[in-house]
């Protein structure tokens, strides 16, 4: 099993590292620290004192350094008058980048001229390691390029920053660096080409990534991630020990995945990964809930959130045209691909049993005015993030089949180890990215369907048909091998988060005897958020008891803003976006996720005080000891705001 921990010793440390990438130094982390509430602040408002130092962030919402540079060498080759691009992996998914942008501007009043341009780049040799790539560019007036980050936000789909390093090795030019600022926006000369570019240099292993080198709990980065920086090192651990399929292998490492996620594993622990994508692999019946489940009913995709747009696709392509309905507080993009595609959303924010006898209400209106079903599909999360509640599936599952919509139900926070949400699912979507590989190295994302389900013969044709692998190969490879000992990972993490949530809520509001000037209002956890709902998936062995534990996430809310400001700051872990993670990872969620609509998520129950916490696998006590300080710092913030207050 995977072992780690993290984690700086004091407040001047982790400053140190604001805009280093989370994990350190790794060239393709997905994560950025913003070690304070400040930073996290600063952020969102554009100070340059953060964002001119950030070398990393989420994928998403931060462009790769290797994909900025590759992108500014498309605009210099192909671009005019001043024109920017996004770079997409596949002809299909450039059209519909597109087709979105044109959609967009032309219902704002000002249609946007968008062209597409491919780009085929190849190696001067020969060598089959190294076979040519396709570029896709989407190019449009440079002021239009906020518009063109929301299709690359809300969907997920253009290239990885592996891909971008693999065509800049072609191009002779050298990837972008994850320790160094982002570079002045002013163009670099491209060099004078051919139709084929060297790529002697690339050898028959993935391109050098480092993997997570673990910093101890407590310990001081600068001492002790000094190996992190020895790339060549990082590459021979790679090679040398076979952690890694070598790139011609990326069809077997897809295949150990979808295998993975449909449970038909026989034998799955980390000595078997050699064999888990063979076809000596031995399978037997799928362990998701459902008969009959098997890899050629799982799609993996580049991100999480481009399952998400591909499974609401899926559903417009197949069923009748109807507005879809978001069961719950969701992920912020999860609403938005529901507004900004088809015919709109309806929106259940608190996602509790009692909105459900609403929704039920507004399917028994819809039906009495068409013939065709009332809603599209209903999207939900198990549980959700961040407020971590679990909707009644069985309840939907029992609307669903009454009215006749799809479900999709996107299970990263619960996960397939400890609850079971696929029998009352059409859909079940998925990030990788997150505690499936929990390395914080690699992007990605998954689509299983119910072969059990009413529509599952049209879902199933629609895929065979369509379905566009656009995962790339390297980002396969890396995400199999840091998935192959996920189940042991998720256990170990389970039991660090019950014991940090019981913990806390002893110390808090919601106790049953709160202490006399507690600093957290409340423990959100699937445990005592709508426990009946979880209890109902939870993942249960043959005698019937739980073997599934409640996940790694949690959040928390304070008293005051003041507490939560210092807890957090204090907190001694790595402070960014994401989760899942093996090593604890905090973020003020609101504030990231919802800076401009602070009121609006507050409406619904989301507090802009609100700190989310991912655990990870660091030894328990030392962890609860963390947990422990930061939580001091929060009550004698409360204690001196209530002082304060006394005598004002």
């Amino acid at each position: 099993m995977t072992t780690t921990s993290t984690t700086t010793a004091s407040q001047n440390d982790q400053q140190l590292t604001l805009g280093m990438a989370v994990p350190p130094f790794t060239a393709h982390a997905i994560s950025v620290s913003l070690p304070t509430w400040k930073d996290n602040v600063g952020y969102e408002e554009g100070e340059k004192r953060v964002v001119d130092v950030m070398v990393s962030g989420y994928p998403r919402f931060f462009i790769h350094l290797s994909i900025q540079k590759l992108a500014r060498i498309c605009e210099q080759k192909f671009g005019v008058q001043g024109e920017r691009c996004l770079l997409c992996p596949t002809r299909k998914i450039a059209e519909q980048c597109r087709e979105f942008m044109i959609d967009r501007s032309t219902k704002a009043g000002s249609p946007v001229p968008v062209r597409l341009v491919q780009f085929t780049i190849c190696p001067e040799d020969d060598d089959v390691s190294a076979p040519c790539r396709e570029l896709y560019i989407v190019l449009f007036p440079g002021d239009r390029f906020p518009l063109a980050k929301q299709f690359w936000q809300h969907t997920g789909l253009c290239i990885s920053s592996r891909l971008a390093e693999r065509c800049l090795t072609m191009l002779h030019e050298e990837s972008g660096s994850p320790t160094a600022p982002v570079a002045t926006p002013s163009r670099p000369p491209v060099k004078p080409g051919n139709r084929h570019y060297s790529a002697k240099s690339i050898g028959r292993s993935p391109p050098a990534s480092p993997t997570v080198t673990h910093v101890r709990y407590g310990g001081s980065i600068a001492a002790q991630t000094a190996e992190l920086l020895n790339k060549d090192h990082d590459t021979y651990v790679e090679e040398r020990y076979g952690r890694n399929l070598p790139p011609e292998s990326a069809a077997a490492a897809k295949r150990a995945m979808r295998r993975r996620i449909a449970g038909v594993l026989v034998r799955d622990t980390p000595s078997d990964w050699s064999t888990a994508g063979g076809h000596e692999a031995e399978l037997g019946p799928s362990t998701r809930g459902v008969e009959g489940v098997t890899e050629h009913d799982v799609f993996l995709y580049a991100t999480g959130m481009s399952a998400i747009w591909s499974a609401h696709q899926l559903a417009l392509a197949v069923r009748p045209s109807a507005k879809s309905v978001c069961f719950g507080f969701p992920y912020t993009d999860t609403l938005k691909i529901l507004e900004k595609w088809g015919p709109g959303c309806h929106f259940f924010g608190h996602g509790l049993d009692s909105d459900i006898d609403e929704l039920e209400r507004l399917l028994e209106k819809e039906v009495q005015l068409s013939d065709s079903p009332p809603i599209l599909s209903l999207f939900t999360e198990f549980p959700s993030n961040p407020l971590l509640r679990s909707a009644d599936l069985p309840r939907l599952r029992e609307l669903a089949d009454k009215y006749d919509f799809l479900i999709v139900v996107d299970e990263t926070i619960g996960n397939f180890v400890n609850v079971e949400v696929l029998p009352y699912a059409d859909m079940v979507v998925s990030s990788l990215s997150k505690v499936f590989s929990g390395d914080a190295n690699v992007m990605g994302g998954s689509l299983a369907l119910n072969p059990k389900g009413r529509h599952y013969a049209a879902l199933k044709a629609y895929m065979s048909a369509h379905f566009e692998d656009s995962y790339f190969d390297e980002d396969a490879i890396y995400m199999e091998r840091n998935s192959r000992d996920f189940r042991q990972r998720v256990h170990a993490i389970d039991d660090n988060t019950l014991a940090v949530c019981t913990f806390l809520r002893s110390r808090s509001l919601a106790d049953p005897n709160p202490p006399p000037c507690p600093a957290v209002k409340d423990v959100f956890y699937p445990k005592w958020e709508t426990p009946h709902n979880y209890e109902r998936c939870r993942l249960r062995g043959a005698d019937g008891q739980p073997v599934g534990g409640y996940g790694g996430l949690f959040s928390l809310t304070f008293t005051s803003e003041a507490a939560s400001r210092a807890f957090f700051d204090t907190l001694p872990c790595m402070k960014g976006p994401s989760l899942g993670t093996n090593f604890t990872l905090a973020c003020p969620y609101t504030i990231l996720a919802h800076y401009a609509e602070l009121d609006w998520a507050a409406g619904w129950g989301v507090d802009a005080g609100l700190v989310r916490v991912s655990v990870g696998l660091e030894e328990r006590q030392t962890l609860l000891k963390g947990f422990e300080k930061a939580l001091l710092a929060a009550e004698a913030a409360a204690q001196a705001e209530a002082g304060g207050t006394a005598v004002s």
